[in-house]
């Protein structure tokens, strides 16, 4: 029961991050299964499936506020999807003692940039000539094709790689932006559990911990919604990068380097100083 009520947690946690942040509730909840014990095509299959259900009243709560331009979910929906089937195949067949170190390589990457993203920059559409937002456009496809995949193998990233994008258009508002992106993560998320279920069998899911997940974040998405009201975006980006950042640096530590805890606290201390500069950094933030 308890490691249901953890489990539960985790899901609502991540759900409250992605509300905040319009990304990152993979990433998050890859990151804390990873951390509890799980094999790497585990982890993303559980997150994806529970996913499959976040995902599918986040984007409807969207397109219900008009926040959604379907002529970019068109281009983005198909190559994000095949990208996402052929991630679960490739993440599959990988054996989880090789392919761990590397996905939390990646999750550490995707955790400097959402720090970087939501403290550093602003958090508004770019402004760019029409020239180069139609060039951009046409990035669509190969972008969305590539973020399924790392999606499906890293058990998240679809967000932080097709929202930059998006931000990048002239004739889309931050909301658009990222409503779009939140409605074609459904057929995403669908395509990487059917991948995961024809790879590595139903039975080998953990259905106490897809329920958990499912439960926690349906619990949370209204609190997200004023959440994203009354908390600054780079306070909680701060948070959730520095989660990710620290849990997946001992991983890489351990896998890696064979560290004891007592030697990881060497390298772990002085980035737990910075984290916490840059919380108050972000609390002193104004916009």
């Amino acid at each position: 029961m308890k490691k249901i009520i953890v489990l539960a947690l985790i899901g609502l946690m991540a759900q409250l991050i992605d509300g905040s942040l319009g990304m990152a509730y993979g990433v998050t909840s890859t990151t804390l299964l990873l951390m509890v014990g799980l094999s790497p095509a585990i982890a993303s299959a559980s997150v994806h499936l529970a996913e499959v259900v976040t995902s599918a009243a986040s984007g409807y709560s969207h397109f219900k506020f008009g926040n959604v331009d379907m002529n970019i979910v068109k281009k983005l929906v198909l190559p994000g999807a095949i990208g996402a089937f052929s991630g679960a195949a490739f993440l599959s067949y990988i054996p989880a003692v090789i392919i761990k170190p590397y996905i939390s390589l990646f999750l550490l990457g995707i955790g400097i940039y959402v720090i970087f993203r939501f403290l550093m920059l602003k958090i508004s559409a770019v402004p760019v000539d029409k020239e180069e937002s139609e060039k951009r456009g046409k990035l669509y496809r190969p972008v969305g094709f590539a973020a399924g995949f790392l999606d499906a193998t890293g058990g998240g990233g679809w967000g932080p790689l097709t929202t930059p994008l998006l931000l990048t258009q002239r004739h889309l508002t931050p909301s658009m932006a990222i409503g779009s992106v939140n409605f074609s993560e459904f057929a995403v998320s669908l395509s990487a559990s059917i991948g995961f279920f024809l790879f590595i069998g139903w039975e080998t899911l953990y259905w106490q911990i897809v329920l958990a997940m499912m439960v926690g974040g349906v619990i949370a998405a209204p609190f997200a919604a004023w959440l994203v009201k009354h908390l600054k975006p780079a306070l909680v980006g701060v948070l959730a990068g520095g989660i990710i950042i620290l849990t997946n640096l001992r991983t890489i530590l351990k896998e890696f380097f064979s560290l004891e805890l007592f030697q990881e606290m060497h390298y772990l201390l002085p980035l737990l100083l910075i984290w916490f500069i840059l919380i108050v950094a972000a609390v002193r933030k104004k916009s």
